[in-house]
């Protein structure tokens, strides 16, 4: 048997959310936010060995918003499709590169560990 727990990642979609919702952002580019927010999520509870991964939304003038989410893991990430189009899993980092503006990874300053960010620019 196994047990099999993820993270809630409820509390960071919803303030993603409303930060954007408040901002006037438009209903596709935040639903694009949190399916992008959602992979980081994911990934650094799957591969960063993080039980709780730490994310932090910031909203640059009402126009951008840069969300980073924190992992334990030092190793940088690397988009990748899979070979096989019925792979599992594989296709995470090319969606947030697909949905978002910009997109990158960067070592924590202190402590081990990587923060893996995208921004989004809001419609003109």
């Amino acid at each position: 048997m196994c047990a099999f727990n993820p993270p809630d990642w409820s509390a960071a979609r919803e303030a993603l959310r409303d930060a954007l919702t408040a901002a006037g952002w438009p209903p596709d580019l935040i639903g694009d936010a949190e399916l992008a927010l959602h992979e980081l999520f994911v990934n650094a509870w799957k591969h960063g060995g993080n039980p709780a991964p730490t994310v932090v939304v910031v909203l640059l003038a009402d126009r951008t918003v840069r969300v980073s989410v924190a992992d334990d893991n030092p190793a940088l990430p690397e988009p990748r499709t899979p070979a096989d189009p019925y792979e599992l899993s594989g296709r995470g980092l090319f969606l947030v590169r697909s949905l978002t503006h910009r997109f990158g990874a960067a070592p924590r300053e202190r402590g081990k560990g990587k923060f893996v960010w995208f921004e989004l620019d809001a419609a003109a």
